[in-house]
């Protein structure tokens, strides 16, 4: 039984990357809505990876590279090909099409350098790879359905800059809090909670008014950074145990 357990967070791992896979199919085919929900559903499995591996007590070396490459794929290459598909008719030159591809080379940087970096056990030093790909998909296909949105995106400068304001918040020494709860209680996972809550209204109140779960998405993703931002200008990470 302990052989056939240890090896389900790679079996949930390996569905991620296949939501990563597939989603790149979907947006060469034009249906970005698909990858949307592909990658949506790749960030669930790789939560239930990690949280498996704690549960099962089944962590192996092949597991955390596997998870590092299945992000890659999922959260930088799928991302740098909505960005790309998006992009490719507004670009002035030809060659300028291509530079949505940073994003997955710092994507591949950032994880490389999660794994080896002993100060990122309780928070994040730069912008975890899920949430900047996350933050893209919400981009992209809130401009299906705003035609505003749609008319920012279709600028020759939003995307590349995008791209690369992301790329530079990845690879940042910008310390953003982590989800993982210690426990139950407020007192010890008081800024998971807040944002919860904050997410929370955000997405009923953009509900209310009829948005799609795109937009909802995408505010949450900012609300993160710009909360992540607030608590490190603020001195929060120079106090907090």
């Amino acid at each position: 039984m302990r052989k056939v357990t240890q090896h389900i967070p790679n079996v949930i791992t390996s569905l991620n990357l296949l939501c990563g896979a597939l989603g790149i199919v979907f947006v060469g085919r034009g249906s970005i809505q698909t990858a949307f929900w592909l990658m949506a559903a790749a960030s669930v499995f790789d939560f239930l990876d990690g949280f498996a591996a704690r549960l099962l007590n089944a962590y192996s070396p092949i597991g955390k590279e596997l998870d590092s490459l299945s992000d890659t794929v999922s959260f930088g290459l799928l991302p740098s090909f909505m960005l790309y598909y998006t992009y490719r008719n507004a670009a002035p030159l030809e060659w300028m099409e291509f530079l949505p591809f940073v994003l997955v080379v710092f994507s591949a940087f950032r994880l490389a350098k999660f794994n080896v970096d002993t100060r990122q056990t309780q928070g994040f030093l730069g912008l975890p790879t899920p949430a900047s790909a996350l933050l893209v998909a919400g981009t992209v296909l809130y401009g299906q359905y705003s035609p505003g949105w749609h008319a920012l995106l279709s600028t020759t400068w939003f995307i590349p800059g995008l791209s690369v304001l992301l790329s530079l918040l990845l690879v940042s020494n910008i310390p953003m809090f982590s989800l993982k709860l210690k426990g139950f209680g407020f007192k010890n996972n008081k800024v998971p909670y807040i944002f919860t809550g904050l997410c929370l209204v955000v997405i009923i109140a953009l509900a209310a008014a009829g948005q799609h779960p795109s937009l909802m998405l995408l505010c949450c993703c900012c609300l993160y950074i710009i909360m992540s931002g607030i608590l490190w200008i603020s001195g929060h990470y120079k106090t907090a145990s």
